[in-house]
């Protein structure tokens, strides 16, 4: 018996769905929080400010060419040069002579930003262009930092004060830091915000997904699961709305944080994770949020004693006396084959992820109306993903995701500028692409790692996802020494990555394994194509659904592990 035994006499009802929808509304703002830098610091159109002694009435190239020279197409000004000295002759010209010949200078009297598409953007508050450029993706980079360290930091915490304390700080740090952010009076306090804003949002997610999985049977849970994966797409969506509406960075930035102030009122709410109250010797008030959950629910609660809750947690409270550290996932030979294969994978979907989703200008569309593409092509994405999962398989599912990824980002190298439907539509599949590989790694993580550090695995290795999602944005810079070479950084990493994948042995209508000595035993050799034969006993046919149940249950034990 486990504890997953004890919630089903409390059974799953009024109080998990009103636990589950509070914890889960914030992750329609999460999505604002990851994709936030692509309005806030979105590029308008610029060019060269005129000297003091002159000015530009008109904001057309006719006209403007007498001061600024045209950018190599042809099409518009220049934006980072002007002529040192006024050339009215090419007026007469209609700007066709050649002016090869003339004398610029850098931009130094500033920039003049068009404000049809946004009125105010970090970008043009700091004049972030030309040799400033790179510190627009600076900004990203810096609060993926911040998720990285908050994923660390807060995971200790949690441990060590419990999921619902610190899903409570994490909600008003991010209230009270990211309105704070909107009155940031350099790039580098701005930057600092940021940082701060992601560790918050890591906070968040670690401990709602514990919290939220915690109260929910088993047999429910990948239904709710699933339903609320798409808070996060939704969230996308209405980011796209917000941006569109307010036009103004600072404006932004307050409504997608002010929110959190009441998500920070209404998490006092929350039910401590009973298991984390039995592992720290809090069995006393384990016992009564259990009774409150029941009698929510409508249930008795007269059965549920603390010998009967101990009884139920005598695997979880065993299991918690395990030494294993991170060494362990790579100190043995299937251990260290999975985890190589698993970092690669988790780095190259979250690297070209990112490099995808935060770059929507580059496409030639309004960059709202790709935002809501782009997050509505999550919602097929998923559903398709699921059922690969069930019909093909983890390995194969993987491989295929990340191939056709980077083909797709290695497609859109060769479509012309001006192609912008065929460009868009490419763009799209990759996005789709890469969030069905989300999809499949976190379920195949979740069965390859072995129940006694399974946990610790998941950590290390969505890690290295967090370190893509930092490294995405630093790559858009190469842009300037070769357009097409993020694309090829991104598309070769999801190359490279599908081949790691392929070395995976392969999950589904099999056991999970419960001890490292399972894996080596049932690994094989490095081209095994299983973890272990497939037995008539195992699975008489695929259960997608069975699969993700066991999976979700066995990962709930090691977290709340803490040393006494």
């Amino acid at each position: 018996m486990g504890f997953s035994d004890l919630l089903q006499e409390v059974s799953f009802g009024r109080f998990q769905w009103m636990h589950v929808t509070l914890i889960s509304l914030p992750g329609l703002l999460l999505a604002s929080q990851n994709l936030l830098n692509n309005f806030v610091s979105g590029v308008p159109t610029h060019h060269c400010s005129l000297p003091a002694n002159y000015s530009l009435p008109d904001y057309q190239v006719t006209f403007g060419s007498s001061f600024i020279p045209l950018d190599p197409s042809g099409n518009r000004l220049d934006r980072c040069r002007r002529y040192v000295e006024p050339q009215w002759h090419l007026l007469v010209t209609n700007g066709s002579a050649n002016v090869s010949h003339l004398k610029t200078e850098e931009c130094l009297d500033g920039w003049t930003f068009d404000h049809s598409e946004f009125l105010a953007t970090t970008i043009s508050e700091w004049d972030l262009v030309c040799s400033l450029r790179p510190l627009k993706q600076m900004i990203q980079t810096i609060y993926m930092g911040g998720v990285l360290t908050g994923a660390i930091i807060f995971g200790g915490l949690s441990d060590r004060f419990g999921r619902r304390s610190v899903l409570i700080w994490s909600y008003l740090q991010l209230a009270i830091l990211g309105c704070s952010a909107a009155l940031s009076p350099t790039y580098s306090v701005y930057c600092i915000f940021r940082f701060l804003c992601g560790m918050a949002v890591s906070g968040i997610i670690i401990n709602g997904v514990s919290l939220k999985v915690e109260w929910i049977p088993t047999k429910e849970r990948t239904l709710v699961g699933t339903l609320t994966s798409f808070f996060f797409t939704f969230g996308q969506l209405i980011l796209a709305g917000l941006a569109y509406w307010l036009r103004d960075w600072r404006k932004l930035q307050v409504v997608v944080c002010v929110p959190h102030f009441l998500f920070f009122a209404y998490s006092w709410w929350f039910a401590e994770s009973a298991r984390w109250l039995v592992l720290n010797r809090r069995s006393d008030k384990a016992l009564k949020n259990l009774h409150r959950v029941a009698r929510i629910n409508g249930k008795p609660i007269n059965q549920l004693t603390l010998e009967v809750l101990h009884s139920h947690m005598k695997k979880e409270i065993d299991s918690c006396q395990s030494t294993l550290t991170a060494y362990d996932l790579v100190k043995t030979r299937g251990m260290r084959r999975i985890s190589i294969c698993l970092m690669a994978v988790w780095f190259a979907t979250s690297f070209a992820y990112y490099g995808l989703v935060m770059d929507l200008q580059k496409f030639g569309v309004s960059i709202y109306v790709m935002q809501i593409i782009f997050g509505a092509v999550d919602i097929p994405s998923k559903l398709l993903a699921l059922a690969a999962l069930t019909y093909l398989g983890r390995r194969y599912s993987q491989a295929t995701c990340l191939f056709m990824s980077a083909l797709v980002i290695f497609a859109n190298i060769f479509i012309p500028p001006d192609m912008q439907v065929l460009r868009t539509v490419l763009a799209c599949l990759g996005k789709g692409f890469t969030s069905s590989s989300f999809t499949v790694v976190y379920l195949y993580t979740g069965e390859l790692y072995p129940t006694v550090i399974r946990q610790t695995g998941m950590g290390f290795v969505s890690t290295m996802a967090r370190t893509g999602s930092m490294a995405a944005p630093a790559v858009l810079i190469l842009d300037e020494v070769f357009p097409a070479l993020p694309s090829i950084v991104y598309g070769g990493a999801a190359v490279l990555a599908g081949f790691f994948a392929c070395f995976l042995p392969e999950t589904l209508n099999v056991e999970l394994p419960d001890t490292i000595n399972d894996v080596e035993e049932k690994c094989g050799t490095i081209l095994s194509s299983s973890l272990c034969p497939r037995k008539k006993h195992v699975l008489k046919k695929d259960n997608l659904l069975l699969s993700l149940h066991r999976c979700v249950d066995l990962m709930l034990v090691k977290p709340y592990c803490v040393d006494v």
